[in-house]
């Protein structure tokens, strides 16, 4: 079970994660995009650590702090990152309203809810060059995680495994949603930085889990 504690921690080092590769994701972005995902996923890094301590103390909530992190996403990220990551916290914030922890089995489904929620908003699915194809493809090996029995660290690693083959994936195939879709096949051959983004949030997420555990 996991608390307060970890969901603030870990949401920061998503953010310190983000902020210290944004000339990755850029350059990712370039390729294939307009090439500011980075600037604007690590803008919305630096308000959500100007946010976290108040949210510490304030919200005992686990739903409302994810809803509130998910509002900022889509006030503060430009371009379509903004409402697709807002509404993976915000879906991910309605699976665990009132919530004053969570246990694995919550994390998996607040994951499973707000990659739903993505592809719906998006109107995309797996194998379109997303973000989906790290989101979903982390969601199964985590709950296979569950289902085997695993740790919560163990589940986390098993989707930031996934979710960083989904990474690799992105390479081999051609968009067809967002800017990556106007280019065409020139597409193949680079990964997608919105799909690079979430196997770091993952891994980022892991780490914490594994220190919060050592302690």
């Amino acid at each position: 079970m996991t608390g307060k504690e970890y969901m603030i921690a870990a949401l920061e080092e998503v953010s310190r994660v983000i902020m210290e590769h944004e000339a990755v994701l850029n350059r990712l972005d370039n390729a294939i995009g307009d090439g500011d995902h980075g600037t604007n996923m690590a803008r919305a890094s630096r308000m959500m650590l100007k946010l976290l301590p108040e949210l510490g103390k304030t919200r005992d909530d686990m739903g409302a702090i994810l809803h509130q992190v998910g509002m900022s996403c889509i006030s503060e990220i430009g371009g379509s990152a903004g409402p697709l990551f807002g509404t993976f916290y915000l879906r991910a914030g309605m699976a665990n309203r009132g919530k004053t922890s969570m246990e694995p089995a919550d994390w998996v489904a607040s994951f499973e809810a707000g990659a739903v929620g993505v592809s719906q908003l998006g109107m995309s699915a797996e194998g379109d060059k997303t973000m989906l194809d790290a989101l979903f493809p982390a969601g199964r090996a985590m709950q296979e995680a569950l289902e085997a029995g695993k740790s919560f660290q163990e589940i986390l690693a098993a989707g930031a495994e996934a979710a960083k083959d989904g990474v690799e994936y992105t390479k081999t195939i051609q968009a067809s949603r967002g800017r990556a879709a106007y280019i065409g096949e020139r597409s193949i051959g680079h990964q997608d930085p919105g799909a690079t983004t979430i196997m770091l949030m993952l891994q980022a997420m892991h780490k914490v889990a594994e220190e919060m555990k050592a302690e």
